[in-house]
């Protein structure tokens, strides 16, 4: 048998898909242990965020994942976007004027239609913390178009797909005001899934554990990621659900060696964020996580080609 080397990052069960046809195709499989990347609202650093743009570069440049946000407009479709308004840093009118930051929660995503959420402009305000993006006009897009977009692209390239880290943005201050309640948010975006034809390479992720038990009644069987911004530790973190996570997602700063360790003994996925600056991302791949969350894919790929 000749030995075929792993260069392709691919989503977990994709990667098994393919290790068995290349055995049976004669090759031995060469087994390293890479982290799986995950392009941060595409990929945030190089191009205005959560845009078609955006994540068609992340999926060109090679992102196992595509992490993205989403929100409810008022006529239930499923926007993409961090939050349920217009951010004053990325957005501007439908007529081209600046937002500011008291005028952004005027404009409520949830008291849109999707017609009238995708006038805003999106891409052309340049983002003061990413001095590498480059510009363009650009609308907010449903999930729908996210993934058929991506996945042409992906079919015409010859490529097999990525795969999508979907994030509920929920908040209970923001009920019915900004948002649908949790079993109402989970029931649309789940409704997504098997039409758009990702089952099996969705995760659902959220700050919000409500959202993930709605998740979890409507399909046990897809994956949730718990997302974790506090210092509460593991154990009282995972208390808040009443069923084991696939994943825990911490941000990169609260990751140590134990949690490592600790969540390996429990198998569940480590998928740490948004780690940007190389020294960090050297850190997490010596710890083996299991995933990176990153708004600049292409720093975590050239690091990994170097190994």
């Amino acid at each position: 048998m000749g030995t075929c080397s792993r260069r392709t990052r691919l989503p977990r069960g994709v990667y098994l898909a393919t290790a068995s046809a290349l055995f049976l195709a004669g090759c031995t499989y060469e087994t390293v242990t890479r982290p799986e990347i995950h392009g941060h609202r595409g990929c945030r650093g190089l191009l205005p965020e959560n845009t078609l743009p955006a994540f068609l570069k992340a999926a060109e440049l090679g992102c196992d994942w595509l992490e993205l946000d989403v929100v409810i407009t008022a006529d239930s479709q499923v926007l993409v976007s961090h939050e349920p308004w217009m951010e004053h840093r990325i957005c501007r009118t439908p007529q081209g004027d600046s937002i500011t930051e008291q005028q952004a929660h005027g404009f409520n995503i949830y008291r849109m239609s999707l017609t009238e959420a995708q006038r805003f402009d999106c891409g052309s305000a340049h983002h003061p913390d990413f001095p590498e993006q480059e510009n363009s006009p650009q609308h907010k897009p449903t999930l729908r178009e996210v993934v058929e977009a991506v996945d042409e692209q992906a079919m015409e390239d010859g490529n097999m797909g990525v795969g999508y880290n979907i994030e509920i943005k929920s908040d209970p201050a923001l009920y019915d005001t900004w948002q649908p309640r949790p079993e109402r948010f989970a029931e649309l975006v789940l409704a997504q899934i098997d039409p758009l034809g990702i089952s099996g390479r969705a995760i659902i992720q959220s700050f919000d554990p409500a959202v993930l038990e709605a998740v979890h009644v409507i399909d046990e069987n897809i994956p949730v990621a718990l997302l974790v911004d506090n210092n509460d530790g593991l154990d009282a973190n995972l208390k808040r659900l009443t069923f084991v996570p696939s994943h825990y997602s911490p941000a990169f700063e609260l990751v140590d060696k134990e949690l490592v360790k600790e969540l390996d003994a429990r198998d569940i996925e480590l998928l740490v964020w948004t780690v940007n600056d190389k020294s960090d991302i050297k850190k997490m791949l010596k710890l083996g996580v299991g995933g990176i969350i990153t708004d600049y894919p292409d720093k975590v790929i050239s690091l990994l080609d170097e190994e």
